[in-house]
């Protein structure tokens, strides 16, 4: 009898321990995030910080329904595999509630895969590709950035002003440059018939030469280009455009290239009067953004890319969906994100229900020199909303969940 009691006592003291773990435990909330820091440094450092920030204001309001909110990143290094690798262990081994980030349209598919098999909400931050939310969309996966279409829409409604009716187009040769040309050249046709398309050029991501592709746009003739190049092949691409010639007395519509990321190392060099989306953080005017931009010139010391607007706003979102769902069930979760709207910097959002698109925008301008920096002028923020396609039209893109 005496040795049952002790047995039942030890037993009941290791379940007593084991509890006070596991409530320890639940008084942190754990969500993974991945992305390619290593690969594309200039987009992804300034949206860790940008996250980084989010999550200290996050757990200084009291994180999520008074548990502390935890961040476990890892890097993908710009592989699909690696991603792939990643979100299984944040998810098997460290217990994640969900999966954020993602940079690369092609890494942000694998993931949406994975969180689609395994049942896993997935945040993509940063992946543009259509397809993403809408041909292989699937109902654990939302994100958070202006869409391909979104962002063609928006340069459409401007480049369709251009007298110009010959047009090539310059884009790397993978899915998110793929889907860029192909939804701009859509919209863009159905707006102006008359439009021919005289050339297009898919240079490796990350291996333009340079020298060949606008030779060959050259010999083309446009009288426009599409541009989607970023990062070091944006930065070979216009150098060699500007000794060649290319760009004089044509017009250019480009994908990004406002950003500060892009244009910062461009310096001098930058062409002036492209047509472009981007983040002109000097000129924006609104109590939103100019609280977020002083708390993070603040704490970095430093002034904000879009990269930190797209980290930041990525846990701000989490947060909001995790509170409102008071669960770690991806259903409640996604229960909870569907339709669910939040402030931003750039104004408030919303989370779509028909295909988890929000709403975010972008601003559309043009570039222009500065004091020997690129700059962008008569910027105009263009709402999310106003750039989506009908709920009848998504859902004829949309495979039923």
């Amino acid at each position: 009898m005496r040795r049952r009691y002790l047995l039942g006592a030890g037993l009941a003291i290791m379940v007593a321990g084991m509890a006070q773990s596991a409530l320890a435990q639940s008084g942190e909330i754990k969500i993974g995030e991945i992305n390619s820091y290593s690969m594309l440094p200039a987009f992804t450092e300034p949206y860790r910080k940008g996250w980084q920030l989010a999550l200290e204001e996050v757990n200084a309001a009291g994180g999520i329904n008074g548990k502390k909110l935890v961040v476990v990143s890892k890097d993908d290094g710009g592989k699909p595999a690696d991603a792939t690798t990643a979100a299984n262990e944040l998810v098997s081994s460290e217990k994640v509630v969900m999966l954020t980030g993602t940079f690369l349209s092609n890494i942000g598919l694998a993931v949406s895969d994975f969180a689609n098999q395994k049942k896993v909400f997935f945040l993509a931050a940063e992946p543009l590709t259509d397809a993403i939310t809408w041909s292989k969309g699937n109902r654990y996966t939302f994100r958070l950035r202006p869409s391909n279409y979104m962002q063609a829409a928006m340069l459409v409604e401007e480049a369709a002003k251009l007298p110009a009716k010959r047009w090539a187009t310059i884009a790397p040769n993978y899915e998110y440059g793929q889907s860029a040309v192909a939804v701009f050249k859509k919209l863009m046709s159905e707006k102006r018939p008359d439009i021919q398309w005289v050339d297009e050029q898919w240079p490796p991501q990350g291996k333009i030469d340079a020298g060949p592709v606008v030779q060959a746009v050259a010999a083309a003739n446009p009288e426009a280009i599409l541009n989607v190049t970023f990062g070091a092949d944006l930065i070979k691409f216009v150098r060699e455009g500007n000794t060649r010639g290319l760009f004089k007395n044509r017009a250019v519509v480009s994908f990004l290239t406002g950003e500060p990321e892009y244009l910062d190392p461009l310096k001098e060099e930058t062409p002036e009067g492209w047509i472009v989306t981007g983040y002109p953080w000097y000129d924006i005017k609104t109590p939103d953004h100019d609280k977020f931009a002083k708390a993070y010139q603040a704490k970095f010391n430093d002034y904000p890319r879009l990269g930190s607007i797209v980290g930041y706003q990525t846990i701000k979102a989490a947060a909001a969906i995790l509170a409102k769902a008071n669960s770690d069930d991806p259903e409640k979760m996604i229960a909870a994100a569907e339709g669910l709207s939040m402030p931003s910097p750039f104004g408030e959002i919303t989370f779509r229900k028909i295909d988890h698109q929000s709403t975010l925008g972008a601003y559309v301008g043009k570039t222009a020199v500065k004091d020997g920096k690129g700059i962008m002028v008569n910027s105009v923020y263009r709402n999310g909303k106003d750039y989506l396609p009908s709920d009848a039209e998504v859902s004829k893109m949309r495979p039923k969940d």
